[in-house]
């Protein structure tokens, strides 16, 4: 088992037992909304959302990169030719 496993293991078991631990019901107030709900769905909705947003930003990003564009972009930059036709008449 490899340390990524026991750590989410382990942290699925403390938030387990910290959100059973917490069943009263509580008021909250958000902006202008007031509401009595217990702390076990407030924990839990905001360990899913939390988890949620993890795996959004945590993602790797997948970059498509047009080839031929690539190819035209490095023959654009190849100047290694920057002799004028003047400047070859009088070298030969």
């Amino acid at each position: 088992m490899s340390i990524k496993n026991i750590f989410s293991i382990v942290l699925a078991v403390l938030l387990t037992i910290i959100i059973m631990q917490n069943t009263d019901t509580v008021k909250f107030n958000i902006l202008f909304w007031d509401t009595e709900i217990s702390k076990v769905a407030m924990l839990g909705a905001i360990a899913v959302i939390a988890f949620i947003l993890g795996v959004l930003v945590g993602r790797p990003k997948n970059k498509k990169y047009d080839i031929e564009q690539y190819h035209d972009s490095l023959h654009e930059n190849d100047k290694t030719d920057t002799l004028s036709d003047e400047d070859r008449d009088y070298i030969s």
